[in-house]
């Protein structure tokens, strides 16, 4: 007998269906995940380790879902291997803080480099527009199941860079930087430059373009490039006014910092002007600290040159 899809035992079978269909799609149930021979577990771990400057086992099993007992083995083998390390948390004795090693973060950033290409090989066989239905698909899922359709209509998404989003950055710049703060066009040929070499240039092993995205529309964007082997820059930082207050700039820039501590950069800095005061709140918010200021002439305006730097 078949069942009704709008019925609650329909509905059920529906999402168990699709469920094993994108598991088996995903590669999850690999005996060694993305051919690392490393469990889904230890991964997940790693990733939540990477994605936080310390943490605890205490944490760890909650956000995770494990068991204590199984967690502790995976960070006892994790520990031998010198891809983690603890320290005693100040506040309390007890508690045990774990953060990634070096050795230990560039494990993550070969996994998830692993794990980006595996996707990207996947994505390749659709269209543009087929892609674009699994993401909005995806978003509707994420948002329903959490609540965001209801709590947070200004929800949004991160992606990396892909065609045609070079020219809208470009694009952008010029026409919010000409209408905020009356900058010239020299401005906009300035954006362009490094937009230009960012492409001809892109190491994606060691840089990154993030696009911020609500239903389809780019609303912020942000680069982070290679300076030398222990620094990093941030660069063009911009998010629309429509999305201002979403805290998508604080967004944007905490991937760069994150990726640049992955990755084994030791510094990022970055240079602004002293008017742009909401995208020094977010800096300072994120922990850099002005280094240096010089006056200049530039953009048909009389300015305050900023550098700002965070010790990673």
């Amino acid at each position: 007998m078949t069942t009704k899809l709008g019925s609650k035992s329909g509905r059920t079978e529906a999402i168990r269906h699709f469920n094993r269909f994108y598991t088996k799609k995903i590669g999850v149930l690999q005996e060694s995940l993305l051919n690392s021979g490393r469990s889904l577990s230890e991964v997940r771990i790693l990733y939540e380790l990477a994605h936080s400057k310390e943490q605890t086992a205490k944490i760890l099993c909650r956000d995770l879902g494990v068991d204590a007992g199984y967690l502790s083995r995976i960070l006892a083998r994790f520990e031998q291997q010198r891809l983690i390390e603890r320290k005693v948390a100040q506040d309390d004795g007890r508690q045990s803080l774990i953060r990634l090693t070096r050795r230990g973060a560039a494990e993550f950033a070969k996994l998830n480099g692993a794990a980006n290409d595996e996707i990207d090989s996947m994505l390749q066989e659709l269209s543009d527009s087929d892609q674009q239905k699994i993401v909005d698909a995806m978003k509707s899922i994420e948002s329903v199941l959490t609540g965001a359709s209801k709590q947070s209509p200004a929800s949004y998404i991160l992606r990396p860079h892909q065609p045609g989003d070079m020219g809208w950055i470009v694009h952008r710049h010029g026409v919010l930087y000409g209408k905020e703060y009356g900058w010239n066009s020299e401005f906009e040929a300035l954006v362009a430059e490094i937009v230009a070499k960012f492409v001809r240039e892109y190491d994606s092993d060691r840089e990154r373009c993030w696009i911020a995205e609500r239903d389809s529309e780019i609303i912020g964007s942000v680069f982070l490039v290679k300076k030398s082997r222990s620094v990093a820059k941030l660069r063009l930082l911009l998010v629309e006014p429509s999305a201002r207050g979403m805290g998508v700039g604080q967004r944007l820039v905490s991937e760069c910092i994150n990726f640049a501590r992955l990755v084994g950069y030791k510094k990022i800095t970055l240079w602004t002007n002293d008017i742009l005061h909401g995208a020094r709140r977010i800096y300072e918010k994120a922990g850099f600290r002005l280094v240096d200021e010089e006056k200049h002439h530039s953009f048909g305006h009389d300015l305050g040159a900023q550098t700002w730097e965070l010790d990673l």
